[in-house]
């Protein structure tokens, strides 16, 4: 059973998924839903089918300070959703602060473009946000 992590964000999210014995994380995706879920949830059916998905871990993102912040209440109703639709998937989360800069950071490393940047940093991030998740 594989893992998938995701980085919900407002316009885009990105996608990460483990190999079958759960070792290794790889970005997957980044889709863009511009706030419509069902755009989204459509996308994630397509990958429960090509994938056989034991675990959900979703990016919670906490202020730095550990406070919640808006955004993690829309976080999570979007977990809602998925709880609602997937519930025979164990479905998690994790804190997720720092994963963006984390982000940017190894895309500075690797001298990525940075016209491609904004399509590549919510995949890298929920490969950290996964990465978190299979480390714990």
């Amino acid at each position: 059973m594989r893992i998938l992590g995701i980085d919900y964000g407002e316009a885009r999210v990105g996608l990460a998924i483990s190999d079958s014995l759960g070792i290794t994380a790889q970005g997957l995706e980044t889709v863009h839903f511009k706030g419509n879920d069902k755009i989204l949830l459509k996308r994630l059916d397509e990958i429960m089918e090509q994938y056989e998905i034991g675990t959900i871990v979703v990016g919670k993102p906490l202020h730095m300070n550990g406070d919640i912040s808006k955004r993690v209440e829309i976080t999570e109703k979007f977990i809602h959703k998925l709880k609602c639709k997937y519930n025979k998937i164990k479905i998690e989360t994790v804190d997720e602060r720092l994963t963006t800069v984390q982000a940017h950071r190894t895309m500075n490393d690797l001298q990525i473009n940075p016209k491609k940047k904004k399509d590549l940093v919510d995949t890298i991030s929920a490969v950290y946000i996964l990465e978190v998740y299979m480390n714990k």
